[in-house]
């Protein structure tokens, strides 16, 4: 059974889609700041600071806990369908993981869609990658990527572009509940649909058809990791609650990573909603998911 302090995230969710259903002609911004209240049920982390900074123009924030080690980093990446959501909705969510491995974090503030369509997040995000290995000094074995629904999805498709680039790989990944963008053929879209409190096949197709404009490929590897070539990817591990829509698209990410040869873990969560880590300090379930996705990557990270 699901603990009482889980149904926080399924009623703040349950808010907005009311909210958004009693007006659908909801302007954007109105949209942006109701899911600028998504960290709202995050306990804020204590003894981490916080670091607004430029990568390449590109605004950024430094979850920095106390303590922590300087030559290994998380890169993260936000959800929100690549439209809502920003670094200050996922800064506690991220402190916490950070804390947990014992290692700062780099949260990017990527240009969202509709402003910036494809490909231009998974471009931002593989600026913030380069720099962090030509300016920041960083080894990409000392480099883990993270994120969650959409920054889920960028967690794996910013490798891949990198991988375009010629760029060294970072060492691991730990993508939470990826989207994979326009796709609906998910079965869990169907039988999820009146288990999960914000994902729907309306979500996807609204937030999508922003994120990948009117000349988009859907199918696009760098758009869609149904689609993206695991080859030679490093070790990734998905985190995802089997109440979740967007479960089959974990499952099925997973599976096509594994045929391509990648190590692959996933855990699925009972009764768990869309990035249940947001319950961080919060709900049990939040802090369990934490505890394993920190001891899974601390050794990948050379953290004993």
């Amino acid at each position: 059974m699901p603990s009482k302090e889980s149904e926080a995230l399924a009623d703040l969710y349950r808010s907005w889609v009311t909210a958004m259903t009693a007006k659908p002609d909801m302007e954007l911004e109105e949209i942006r700041r109701l899911f600028g209240h998504w960290g709202d049920v995050t306990a804020d982390p204590t003894r981490v600071d916080y670091q607004e900074i430029a990568v390449e123009g590109i605004p950024a924030m430094w979850a920095i806990p106390h303590g922590a080690v300087h030559d290994r980093v998380l890169l993260c990446s936000h959800g929100g369908g690549y439209v809502v959501g920003s670094m200050y909705s996922h800064r506690k969510l991220f402190g916490h993981i950070a804390k947990a491995v014992g290692c700062r974090a780099l949260i990017v503030d990527y240009r969202r869609s509709p402003e910036n369509p494809h490909p231009g997040p998974v471009n931002d995000m593989v600026t913030a990658y380069r720099w962090l290995l030509e300016c920041g000094g960083l080894k990409p074995e000392h480099i883990a990527l993270t994120g969650d629904s959409a920054g889920g999805a960028l967690a794996l498709t910013t490798i891949a572009a990198a991988r375009e680039k010629g760029l060294p790989l970072p060492v691991a990944t730990m993508p939470m509940s990826p989207w994979a963008g326009m796709d609906l053929s998910g079965e869990t879209y169907e039988t999820n649909k009146d288990r999960d409190a914000l994902v729907s096949r309306d979500t996807t197709r609204n937030l999508g058809s922003l994120f990948i404009g009117e000349k988009g490929d859907p199918k696009d590897p760098l758009a869609n990791p149904l689609y993206t070539d695991y080859s030679k990817f490093p070790p990734i591990y998905l985190t995802v609650g089997d109440a979740e829509t967007l479960l089959d698209d974990s499952r099925r990410i997973a599976e096509r990573a594994k045929k391509a040869g990648a190590d692959v873990k996933i855990d699925i969560f009972p009764d768990m909603q869309h990035v249940f880590q947001f319950l961080a300090g919060t709900a049990p379930e939040a802090d369990d998911a934490i505890k394993r996705m920190a001891e899974w990557v601390r050794p990948k990270l050379g953290l004993s």
